[in-house]
């Protein structure tokens, strides 16, 4: 019906199309039937989806590929092994030989190097013992202040006091998982995840619950509840913002109902946001923390993706596990390094995070229509691609014969680096997908290495010869 009124010119490009609510009332079809039918014509290119607005018709994508399909469900718990593979790749993301597709770090001339050492120099005049003592949990109370300030902007009013920092957000997570779960009990996780949270889980010796995350709408809210039927479920781990890998922002709804799903059943949820600030959007996205009613929602994020990776600066609040939480940073770290969290706290207090903020959404934005566009043109017809409504990460669905741990091989034997699906599974899910970070500016090297990783793809399916 949409299609044939674009086709007759009824609905033209720039018109809204009717609301999600106004169809299901029009129609009498459900929600989920209406999102598939908007999202099979934002595949084909006719439809955009606009933040907190709805569904526009738009002048077809030429080139772009549609969005990857979702996984199956594994609701029976797995103990993690991402094995060899996981640490291989992360060590080839670090090579600085290696064309950059794999680690997901920001370009450090996108970072505001010069401005931080700066700051860094003028603290050593004016406070030259400023790591002469611990800064002990939960943290330097300047910088505490400011993340409580730019909470606000998330929706959540937060006490400086009740917010840890820690040493980047992988701690703020393992402390998290530490304090809701033990060793054997079982976790909920999006499906595909970060593979640091399955690293995390695995080192507890935790054991996972795969949800299926769909590119646009994310978890998928009827399996997580059948899960925590069925099991024992610990703990729920999400990104609500701009996923790693896929980049999805749920929107408000969906993140209202995942905290009353959590709620109705007493599930602490684990929120991972350390992308949130990275949307294209101007309004930045509010967070499931903002909608938690009952202290369940333990929020994680740091500064590592904005400003400066090496300060390893993260933070977290706990709702009603603050004090388990901050006894455990005690215990394993005593304390955060304390310039870094001096350094930070001026950066924001001068209005210098917005700033640089609003430079770096815009660079990620260009960086990932670009690639995305090269993927589109090198790689094979049938490839998909997501359309992140942040952050600088593409997840890439290639052909089924493709077997991505062998392209990442034969990529790292080409010195261009990125990651294989299986390490952001912990049942070997995505097989055939990749992720690809856009942290680093288009170049002709960049365009040259997506060339050769599409020559690739091809050789593999018999398409073309090797590169």
């Amino acid at each position: 019906m949409i299609e044939a009124q674009i086709r007759s010119g009824a609905l033209r490009v720039g018109d809204k199309v009717p609301s999600v609510r106004k169809l299901r009332r029009q129609q009498r079809v459900s929600v989920s039937t209406i999102l598939q039918a908007y999202f099979w014509l934002e595949n084909r290119g006719s439809l955009e989806a606009r933040a907190r607005s709805g569904f526009y018709v738009r002048v077809p994508h030429a080139g772009r590929a549609p969005e990857p399909r979702v996984g199956p469900p594994v609701l029976d718990p797995k103990i993690v092994g991402v094995g060899d593979i996981l640490r291989q790749a992360v060590r080839n993301a670090a090579d600085p030989r290696m064309i950059p597709f794999g680690a997901a770090c920001p370009s450090p001339d996108l970072l505001p190097n010069r401005r931080l050492n700066l700051i860094i120099r003028s603290i050593a005049r004016w406070n030259p013992q400023h790591s002469a003592r611990y800064e002990l949990p939960p943290g330097a109370a300047p910088l505490r202040r400011q993340i409580a300030r730019r909470a606000l902007e998330m929706g959540c009013i937060l006490d400086p006091d009740e917010i840890i920092i820690t040493c980047g957000a992988m701690q703020a997570l393992n402390l998290s998982l530490l304090a809701v779960a033990k060793p054997g009990e079982v976790v909920a996780l999006e499906s595909p995840t970060y593979f640091g949270i399955l690293q995390a889980v695995e080192a507890l010796g935790m054991r996972v619950v795969e949800i299926p995350a769909h590119p646009r709408t994310g978890i998928a809210l009827d399996l997580l509840e059948r899960a925590i039927k069925r099991h024992r479920i610990a703990a729920c781990i999400a990104m609500t913002n701009c996923h790693n890998p896929l980049g999805t922002i749920l929107s408000q709804e969906r993140k209202q109902a995942l905290v009353d799903l959590v709620s109705r059943y007493d599930v602490p949820l684990i929120e991972d946001d350390i992308y949130g600030d990275l949307a294209y959007d101007q309004a930045r996205p509010g967070t499931a923390k903002a909608l938690d009613r009952k202290g369940q929602v333990l929020l994680c994020s740091s500064f590592s993706k904005i400003l400066a990776p090496g300060f390893r600066l993260g933070w977290v609040h706990a709702g009603r596990f603050t004090a388990q939480v901050e006894r455990l940073m005690f215990l394993t770290t005593i304390a955060a390094p304390s310039l870094p969290q001096l350094v930070a706290a001026e950066f924001l207090e001068s209005g210098g995070y917005d700033r640089h903020l609003k430079r770096l959404r815009t660079a990620f934005a260009n960086q990932v229509e670009s690639m995305g566009q090269a993927i589109s043109k090198y790689f094979p017809d049938s490839t998909r691609i997501t359309r992140p409504g942040g952050g600088y990460l593409l997840w890439v669905e290639l052909p089924e014969r493709i077997d991505a741990v062998e392209l990442y091989r034969r990529a790292s034997a080409a010195n261009i680096g990125i990651l294989p699906g299986v390490i952001f599974s912990a049942s070997g899910q995505f097989r055939h997908h990749i992720r690809i970070s856009c942290g680093h500016p288009m170049s002709e090297s960049s365009d040259r290495a997506l060339r050769t990783l599409g020559r690739i793809c091809k050789a593999m399916l018999g398409q073309a010869p090797a590169a």
